[in-house]
């Protein structure tokens, strides 16, 4: 996010920076959260005192940044081998780690092209991570908001041919924006753009898998204390994304429980996740 670009969900306006780093680590952010929840080190102790705090409300905050992790690999290998995909536009990119959505990709089909989207610093400062391609195939950094779809859109074109299908994921980003940002209808928007035979990936964090005692810790800890406001959904509003397209099976369950690797696996992890193809 540019000093003159759209602001952080929530965050009221522009942070207030810490020393020379051109992001704020007073208040924690999301994308470092995650990065924590999942072993990473680019993050601050503030990231790590919020995570804390949600694991102690919901010790199975940990599995569940873990099981959206391995969903994505699973989603995109699908996507790859089985769908014949060779175009990704992912959005709400988060801080690279192992298993980026191109490096699946790649492996199994060089040609792949992959545009990430991400409107966070943390991420930025780390974009070249991202940039790392096959000799056949090609990704691309976008710096932009979700909610600034119109620019999105157009960049991504710069890369990626919308005549022919693309993959859109939004893994754990569309809880972050509220319904008064009207997540509904930027996700028709990015929809629109796609031609049939493209597809539509979501994670999205599930209110209807946790008890009302529970779910108001996590609202507590997260509550001015996060950078990004959260809406948690229930699995019917999480299905309203998804109007028009076809759920490829299972359907939309929760994230361990999409096509796990393991046979009796029990789904633990408070989450939604679904992939669609648009006929």
């Amino acid at each position: 996010m540019t000093s003159d670009g759209p602001t952080a969900p929530g965050d009221g306006g522009a942070a207030a920076h810490t020393g020379s780093l051109p992001f704020d680590t007073s208040v924690a952010n999301q994308a470092r959260i995650y990065d924590f929840l999942l072993g990473g080190k680019d993050n601050y102790a503030v990231d790590r005192v919020a995570a804390a705090e949600m694991l102690k409300a919901y010790p199975e905050t940990e599995l569940t940044a873990r099981a959206n992790r391995a969903f994505l690999g699973r989603a995109v290998r699908y996507l790859a081998a089985e769908a014949g995909i060779r175009q990704f536009l992912d959005i709400g990119t988060g801080i690279p780690t192992a298993g980026n959505t191109h490096q699946v990709a790649q492996r199994i089909a060089p040609e792949s092209k992959v545009a990430y989207v991400d409107y966070d610093p943390v991420v930025l400062a780390h974009a070249r991570a991202l940039l790392t391609s096959t000799g056949e195939g090609a990704t691309e950094y976008i710096d932009a908001d979700l909610r600034d779809t119109d620019k999105i859109l157009t960049q991504a074109r710069q890369l990626l041919d919308f005549d022919r299908p693309v993959a859109i994921t939004l893994l754990t980003i569309l809880h972050a924006i509220t319904d008064a940002d009207q997540p509904f209808a930027i996700v028709a928007k990015l929809i629109d753009a796609v031609p049939p035979g493209s597809f539509l990936v979501i994670t999205h964090a599930a209110i209807d898998l946790v008890d009302p005692d529970t779910m108001q810790g996590l609202q507590d800890g997260w509550k001015g204390k996060v950078q990004q406001q959260f809406q948690w959904r229930t699995r019917d509003e999480v299905a309203g994304f998804f109007a028009g397209l076809e759920l490829v099976e299972p359907g939309l369950v929760q994230v361990d429980a999409w096509r796990p690797g393991g046979a009796g696996e029990v789904a633990k992890a408070a989450m939604w996740a679904g992939v669609a193809h648009k006929p």
